[in-house]
């Protein structure tokens, strides 16, 4: 029992390291906030419930969004080149798109 435990463990720790780094991409600077969302954020949030996310209060506004986009954490790729107005309207498609906790 204790043996498949860790490799459990493992084999979840493995899966999320694989979401976990700097991604390059860089949207056109016309791309609308869904296009930047299924191009990049669906690879590791799957949308669920009719809501692109579920957000604690802390993360529901545009300023906590973006930093989080750009610069990742606990796990989250980090898009430091989703800059300026992309990074806008990808916020504002998460706000609109999405439950708070």
């Amino acid at each position: 029992m204790k043996k498949t435990t860790l490799i459990l463990t493992f084999a979840a720790l493995a899966g999320l390291m694989g979401c976990s780094k700097t991604d390059p991409y860089t949207p056109p600077s016309d791309a609308t906030g869904e296009d930047i969302f299924s191009t990049n954020c669906t690879k590791c949030h799957k949308p669920e419930a009719g809501a692109a996310m579920i957000l604690s209060e802390k993360m529901a506004n545009k300023d906590a969004i973006i930093q989080k986009v750009q610069k990742g954490s606990m796990g989250m790729t980090a898009f430091p080149n989703i800059q300026g107005e992309p990074a806008q309207r990808l916020a504002e498609y998460v706000l609109a798109n999405s439950k708070t906790k």
